[in-house]
């Protein structure tokens, strides 16, 4: 699904405007339409019921004036409450201000004055619904004014239905200073980057995408560059299994990983690996390590890698279809160093990880020389990578990651919340799977296997860490059923096939 920022949404509806010939008006009668309807189900009943309306000087504050007026034809009891003088409002809102002059709907100003502040804070305690049209996509940057009044005083618990975006989110990230909490947010044409990315995403509630009228066209052939990844998408990617397939078909999957006191990460990778369908999943691991992992590995081949000699390296992976790099296989300098003069040699697509980022932290310069690469960092280990604080990452993880796709001709997954995929072309992906409880150790092996396995069945870069993205979240998911608190990275192992299946459209008992 697409993702719109400020901009491109503004593009789409200039061209509603301009070469469809739908005026502003049209489209505000339409988004005031389309929030009363949502209104109604919320209530079920709008006759009697009470509601106020928070409206801004702008577009979002005249699709809160016309839901003003067909509530109070309704028969609701509609209090409107102004930010700004009319005066100051939008040429399209100015005329639903008029048009509402003429409907019994009260009309509030917030002032100064206490009073009149404490009685409208008492009115939203006791309504059964508050609209928040006091701002939209165009807010960037902090609050001021009576914006910032209104929302500071607002009650906690109130039964917000946000217009477009709750007011204080900016559109296009999700950053917010302070910000009124929704419950529902009905948002117009399509969707926003900041619904989903937090902190907004925690003040935007269920997400109600309304359709103003215009032509299904204007969306579908509008550039965007950021996407929310669903289980629609993923069905058409996800590789599927001729009835006949055999283990050579589905991928000989080499996996680099595991040391002394790291075994686990191994073990995971290589479970995940074959459990996301690969056909022959072979463990290369460090010399100690190889008699403990060969018997807890029963469907994996188990062997130690040489560490010393690149020429081996290669010779010891080169049949292999795809690569997993990385899981629990230590900082020692001689391994690092090692990993960074094979990899480039390598000419099979790689899903780069944990350890294997690490031997590349203050070396990118060989990073960007692998050709075919995955990279699956946490914020810190891309914060390494890109040589700023792990701070900076969190603040602002699409421009993070789009920077290092960009850097180091890389997809990369980024595993923030929610993660995303960034590719080089500047493409953006939003996950919409997984849970806290997958915040736990091991987890990330599992997901580094499962990108592995679908890059081995054929899947192209992005369409392996897509579907991987998807589907570990969605096996965590599944994990997650009976209770997030307490699930471990060998439960997402275990429902992987079941995620593929559900993904598939294939698992009719879900």
């Amino acid at each position: 699904m697409k993702l719109f920022l400020a901009e491109e949404m503004h593009k789409v509806d200039a061209k509603a405007i301009n070469k469809i010939g739908m005026s502003e008006t049209v489209l505000m009668e339409n988004a005031g339409r389309a929030l009363t309807e949502v209104v109604e189900k919320y209530l079920e009943e709008t006759a009697g019921k009470s509601i106020v309306i928070l409206t801004g000087k702008g577009n979002n504050g005249g699709d809160g004036l016309v839901a003003a007026r067909l509530l109070a034809k309704d028969g609701a009891r509609v209090t409107v409450v102004l930010a700004e003088p009319v005066g100051r409002f939008s040429p399209s809102s100015k005329i639903e201000y008029k048009i509402l002059q003429h409907f019994l709907v009260e009309v509030m100003s917030w002032t100064s004055n206490k009073e009149t502040q404490e009685e409208i804070c008492q009115l939203c305690q006791s309504v059964d619904v508050v609209l928040d049209a006091l701002l939209g996509t165009g807010f960037k940057g902090k609050l001021r004014g009576s914006y910032k009044a209104i929302i500071e005083a607002m009650p906690e618990g109130l039964p917000v239905i946000a217009v477009d975006i709750p007011s204080g989110v900016e559109a296009n990230t999700g950053k917010m200073d302070k910000a009124l909490p929704a419950f529902l947010t009905v948002t117009m044409i399509a969707p926003k980057p900041g619904l989903y990315l937090y902190p907004g995403a925690g003040f935007s509630g269920d997400i109600w995408v309304a359709d103003l009228g215009t032509p299904g066209i204007l969306v579908e052939e509008a550039p965007c560059s950021q996407f929310l990844l669903d289980g629609e998408t993923v069905e058409e990617l996800l590789p599927h299994r001729p009835v006949t397939s055999h283990k050579g078909m589905n991928g000989k999957i080499a996996v680099l990983a595991g040391g002394c006191g790291y075994v686990g990460a191994a073990e995971l990778a290589s479970n995940a690996t074959v459990r996301a369908g690969g056909g022959l999943v072979h463990l290369y691991t460090a010399p100690e390590a190889v008699t403990i992992l060969a018997t807890k590995l029963t469907e994996v081949m188990v062997e130690a890698m040489p560490l010393t000699s690149v020429a081996e390296g290669i010779s010891t992976t080169l049949d292999a279809d795809a690569l997993a790099v990385g899981p629990g296989l230590g900082k020692a300098v001689e391994l690092q160093s090692f990993l960074r003069e094979l990899l480039p040699e390598l000419g099979m697509p790689m899903v780069i990880d944990a350890d294997g980022l690490n031997a590349f932290a203050g070396h990118t310069g060989k990073l960007k020389e692998i050709r075919n690469k995955v990279l699956t960092p946490h914020p810190a280990e891309l914060a390494r990578l890109l040589q700023v604080t792990t701070k900076e990452v969190v603040a602002n993880p699409v421009d993070a990651a789009l920077t290092a796709a960009k850097k180091f001709s890389a997809v990369v997954l980024l595993k923030s919340v929610p993660a995303l995929v960034a590719t080089p072309s500047g493409k953006v992906y939003l996950n919409t799977t997984g849970n806290p409880g997958m915040a736990t150790g091991g987890c990330g092996d599992v997901l580094t296997g499962t990108i592995a396995a679908f890059l081995g069945q054929g899947l192209d870069l992005t369409e392996a860490t897509l579907c991987g993205m998807y589907v570990h979240g969605l096996s965590g998911d599944l994990a997650a059923a009976k209770g997030a608190i307490g699930i471990k990275a060998g439960d997402l192992v275990e429902h992987l096939p079941q995620a593929i299946a559900q993904a598939l459209g294939q698992d009719e008992n879900l």
